[in-house]
C-alpha cells in the first residue's frame, strides 16, 4: 500500500506559479484546478496571453521516459495533423520540466464540451479520427509504456485489493472467488486472441478526453497512453442493448476503416476489456486512497454497499464473458 500521506500536500497555487515561471511564463495570479485526479491538473493564467494548462504529475507512476515516449507520441500525431493537444515545448525542445521535486508540463488551453454519442454522424467521425489515430499508433511501437494485459488489469488488482484489506472480511470468499474464475476465464480468452496485433493507443479514450468543437473531435489527455488492441480506443462509445451497441459500432468502423484496416476478431473483446477496466477501477482508487482528493471523490468506496455492487457487477460481467460478441458485417 502507499505509504505517503498525501502525494500532492506541497503542491500550493504559489508553487504552480513558479513552477510556470520558471520556464519562462509570466503568471498574472489566476488559477483553475481542473477535474483530474491521476495528476494535479490547473489552467494558469498568463500576462498579456492566453491561459495555459500545466500537469502536474503524480510522483512516482510513470519514468521520465514513459512520460516523454507518451509526449512524442501525441506530438507526432499533431504533426500529422490529426487533432490533439500535445505538450508545449517550455525549455528549448523539453516538454518535460521539475520544479521543487514536481515533474510537470504544459499544455495549450483548448476548449470544448463532450461529443453527442446519441447521434450516429458523430460516431461515425469519431471512428474516422481514431482511425488516423491508430493508422499512425500500428506504425511503430512503445518501448516503456507498458501493455494491456490480464495481469496488469486483472491480476494485480485482485492481489492489491485482497492483500490491503479493502474488501469487508464477510464479502471476500465472494470476491475471491469470483476472481478467480474471471481471471481464469479472461486467461483464456486473451491467449487464444494472441494473433490480434498490439498498437499504441489513447488507452482511455472515454468521452472526458474528448473535446467536441467546430462539429470535430480533439483529443486530450494521453496519460494513459499504452499498447493494446485498437478495440480498446472503441468500446467506451458503446451503451445500451445489443441492438444499440450494432449500431453505433456499425457507425464507428464505418469510420474508421476509412482510415484504418480492422480485424473484426477482436470485437469479442469488448466485454473482457470492460472486465478488466472494472477490476483495474476499483484496485486505482484503492491503490491512491490515501490521497485527500480521492474519499472525497468515491465517497462510497470504502464501504460494505460499495463492494455489494461491485461483487454483483462482476458476476454479470462474468455472464456476459460466454454470450456471442456483437455481429458486424465485415
Amino acid at each position: 500500500m502507499e505509504t505517503e500521506t498525501h502525494p500532492f500536500s506541497t503542491l500550493t497555487p504559489d508553487l504552480v506559479m513558479d513552477a510556470t515561471e520558471s520556464v519562462g511564463y509570466q503568471c498574472d495570479a489566476r488559477i483553475l484546478e481542473l477535474n483530474s485526479y491521476e495528476n494535479r491538473v490547473y489552467q494558469i493564467g498568463i500576462e498579456d496571453d492566453k491561459p495555459v494548462v500545466g500537469k502536474f504529475y503524480r510522483p512516482n507512476r510513470w519514468s521520465d521516459e514513459q512520460i516523454l515516449e507518451e509526449h512524442v507520441f501525441t506530438q507526432d500525431l499533431a504533426d500529422n495533423e490529426i487533432s490533439v493537444v500535445a505538450p508545449l515545448k517550455i525549455k528549448g525542445e523539453s516538454t518535460l520540466e521539475t520544479y521543487s521535486g514536481f515533474r510537470f508540463a504544459l499544455y495549450p488551453r483548448r476548449g470544448g464540451r463532450a461529443p453527442n454519442l446519441d447521434d450516429l454522424g458523430n460516431l461515425e467521425i469519431l471512428g474516422r479520427h481514431i482511425g488516423r489515430i491508430h493508422a499512425f499508433g500500428s506504425d511503430g511501437q512503445f518501448k516503456f509504456r507498458p501493455t494491456i494485459s490480464v495481469e496488469t488489469y486483472g491480476h494485480q488488482s485482485r492481489k492489491f485489493l485482497l492483500e490491503n484489506n479493502f474488501i469487508p472480511i464477510e464479502l471476500v470468499p465472494a470476491y475471491e472467488a469470483l476472481a478467480d474464475h474471471l481471471l481464469a476465464d479472461l486467461d483464456k480468452i486473451f491467449s487464444d486472441a494472441s494473433s490480434i496485433e498490439s498498437i499504441r493507443l489513447h488507452g482511455d479514450c472515454h468521452m472526458g478526453n474528448v473535446l467536441w468543437r467546430d462539429d470535430l473531435p480533439h483529443f486530450v489527455d494521453f496519460d494513459d497512453a499504452r499498447m493494446g488492441p485498437p478495440i480498446q480506443d472503441l468500446w467506451m462509445m458503446l451503451s445500451g442493448e445489443r441492438e444499440d451497441q450494432t449500431r453505433q459500432l456499425t457507425s464507428i468502423l464505418k469510420g474508421y476503416k476509412d482510415f484504418c484496416h480492422f480485424n473484426y476478431s477482436q470485437i469479442r473483446l469488448i466485454e473482457p476489456l470492460r472486465t478488466l477496466r472494472m477490476m483495474h477501477h476499483s484496485y486505482w482508487i484503492a491503490k491512491r486512497w490515501f490521497d485527500p482528493a480521492f474519499p472525497r471523490a468515491f465517497p462510497f468506496f470504502n464501504t460494505e454497499r460499495y463492494w455489494s455492487n461491485h461483487i454483483l457487477e462482476l458476476k454479470e460481467q462474468w455472464a456476459k464473458l460466454s454470450e456471442p460478441a456483437i455481429q458486424i458485417a465485415d
